[in-house]
């Protein structure tokens, strides 16, 4: 223990930028590591990125058939053996389910390594904290976050999330944007308290940096109401007034809101535009069909109102945008008519974390061409109840 006290003081008082060198350097002196790397899972889900000065030193891994990768899928350290008598623990690197990467740290075999790993998934998770709350003053870990460049319309709407996952005993939460690094108008949006989930599922419209923009006005506008603690449907409002406010009506903004009550799985629900949301309950997928009220910023002072919706122990909520749903295979079948409920089955026993990836690949497939025509966005919730 007195040795995890040391790793934690070096990360609470190392510069934002020197994490790494600071995990570094007190894991070789308090457990002999013979070398420790940090990588940040990149924005599409599909590498571990290494966190280095550039140019980079060390090769991308691959998150879906390397040790590393096993780490970051599972959640759990993986144990690596190496040559000249050395072992290399993957530690997994998230905070409150948010997935960030990977701590792999290379140690003498030996019974120690083994009985450390509970110590050392506790470092990789002090570690994760430190690089969420250095992220305010360095860009290190964002560029490492990066295997190509942003496009400016997807810089500002990955800087608008909260995160890729969160996890809490009542539920678990996982999201994924397409084309990662050209996303442009669709987004997402979670806030809890002690007593309540507020979700927002959005479907922007235009291209480029426009609809970027419009997306940006509108979720901090859902969120300055939010904030303010108005009820879910004068939030709709007040964020439908700042969108026409600025553009009379040319442009309009589709989401899908939640607010639920984690104690008894009751939702109020406004409805207003084009994402859509099916449930896996019992082994059936089911399309809900909610009373679909005008998108934000359509018409001037538009009145939005809740309705209710109930949440059992044990659903799956699966969000996707028209990216999604309305995707067409070469022979013209629409992804959200029959495959999106065949893919959702296909992915029950996987984490909700994970869920957004594996569809969106299969949508690759369906659609028959690496590049999509449209922004792609999948939400899913888990619901556990208390």
């Amino acid at each position: 223990m007195n040795r995890f006290v040391a790793v934690e003081r070096a990360l609470r008082t190392a510069a934002p930028h020197e994490l790494l060198d600071a995990v570094r350097r007190v894991l070789t002196e308090q457990y002999a590591a013979d070398s420790v790397e940090l990588f940040m899972a990149d924005y599409g889900l599909t590498v571990l990125q290494p966190v280095s000065v550039l140019p980079h030193t060390l090769e991308p891994l691959s998150v879906h058939n390397s040790p590393a990768g096993r780490a970051f899928g599972a959640q759990e350290p993986f144990v690596e053996g190496c040559a000249d008598g050395l072992v290399r623990v993957h530690l997994p690197v998230t905070v409150r389910g948010d997935r960030l990467g990977v701590l792999s740290v290379t140690l003498p075999d030996g019974d120690d390594a083994r009985g450390c790993l509970a110590e050392l998934a506790d470092v990789a998770e002090v570690l994760g904290h430190e690089v969420v709350v250095a992220e305010r003053d360095t860009d290190l870990y964002l560029q490492a976050r990066r295997k190509d460049r942003l496009t400016l319309a997807a810089e500002m709407q990955w800087q608008l999330l909260p995160g890729r996952s969160c996890a809490r005993p009542e539920y678990e939460l996982g999201a994924q944007l397409e084309p990662a690094y050209a996303i442009f108008g669709d987004t997402f949006d979670w806030s809890a308290t002690a007593d309540r989930l507020m979700l927002y599922v959005s479907n922007g419209m235009g291209e480029g940096t426009e609809a970027s923009l419009l997306t940006n006005l509108a979720i901090n506008a859902l969120r300055n109401a939010r904030r303010a603690g108005i009820p879910i449907a004068d939030q709709a409002a007040l964020a439908d007034q700042a969108v026409y406010a600025h553009y009379r009506g040319r442009c309009y903004l589709s989401v899908l809101m939640f607010d639920f009550d984690l104690a008894t799985g009751r939702a109020q629900v406004v409805d207003a535009g084009s994402p859509q949301m099916l449930r896996l309950r019992g082994g059936t997928v089911e399309r809900v069909d909610l009373e679909a009220q005008l998108p934000l910023g359509m018409f001037e002072e538009t009145d939005y109102v809740a309705q209710e919706f109930q949440v059992e122990p044990g659903d799956r909520l699966v969000f996707v945008s028209d990216g999604v749903y309305a995707v067409a295979s070469p022979g013209g079948e629409a992804y959200g008519d029959a495959a999106l409920a065949r893919a959702i089955l296909a992915t029950r026993l996987l984490p909700a974390a994970e869920v957004p990836r594996a569809i969106l690949r299969e949508l690759t497939g369906h659609r028959g061409r690496p590049v999509p025509d449209d922004d792609a966005l999948l939400v899913c919730l888990d619901w556990r109840g208390r």
